[in-house]
């Protein structure tokens, strides 16, 4: 795999890092790593791993380019070009775990909210100025935050202009683990190794359920499971699963 040097990539077999790396702006997200991320995606899409996102310098990621965002125009924001790339990210087959240090502001917010998992550190500060900027946050975060820490929060943080400290955003449950620095990139293989360790087709066709309109169910959930119960590894997995249950009743 293969990004520019906005986005370094470092694929294993199970797992790929995707490193936000433009520290002298703290990461901000540029139409250069955008087009890099696209890429990853495309990758990602064509061979499922966990894909795990940092930033480089201490920043996940400041928030999107000021001096690009000033000259968009009405053109560029129906074009989408941060909300596509958060919801391409959204979708992707197997689950991401964003790893937040320092600011997660802004677009950087919005990328972290894209992900299926957030681990951060004590110094993250989270959220949306954008108002503050003329702008709104259209690339997720306007029903996106909603979804994750609720109402009344999110329009703390949308509409008066509330940044949260990695505490409080682990007290509302908006990361899920908040470790030090030194720790962060330790703790997301940690979650990654639990993830990895389910059957993968099991865990993307539960993503994929998951993330259906709820008119979709149960139909979609009948399915899923219909595929899976044709698969060697689920006949393998349960036998497995058979034979310890038996020999630890026999000892």
């Amino acid at each position: 795999m293969s990004a520019g040097e906005a986005l370094l990539v470092e694929e294993r077999d199970d797992r790929v890092i995707l490193r936000l790396n433009r520290p002298e702006v703290r990461n901000a997200i540029d139409l250069t790593l955008v087009e890099a991320l696209h890429e990853a995606c495309r990758q990602l899409e064509q061979r499922p791993r966990v894909a795990l996102l940092i930033g480089s310098g201490g920043t996940f990621a400041a928030g999107a380019d000021i001096g690009q965002l000033r000259e968009r125009r009405r053109e560029d924001a129906l074009a989408g070009i941060n909300s596509g790339i958060f919801d391409r990210i959204h979708r992707l087959p197997l689950p991401t775990i964003a790893l937040l240090d320092g600011y997660a502001l802004g677009g950087g917010a919005e990328l972290a909210y894209a992900c299926d998992f957030r681990i951060g550190t004590p110094a993250v500060r989270i959220g949306n100025p954008e108002p503050g900027l003329g702008i709104l946050a259209a690339a997720g975060a306007a029903w996106r935050l909603r979804e994750l820490v609720g109402e009344p929060l999110a329009k703390e943080i949308l509409l008066a202009g509330r940044t949260l400290t990695g505490e409080e955003a682990r007290e509302a449950r908006l990361l899920n683990e908040v470790v030090e620095a030194d720790e962060l990139e330790a703790a997301g293989h940690r979650l990654a190794d639990r993830i990895t360790v389910q059957a993968p087709l099991a865990i993307r066709l539960t993503k994929s359920a998951f993330h259906a309109p709820r008119e979709a169910h149960p139909l979609i959930d009948d399915i899923a499971q219909a595929v899976l119960f044709e698969t060697q590894e689920k006949h393998d997995r349960m036998t497995a699963f058979l034979e310890r249950k038996a020999k630890k009743e026999g000892a």
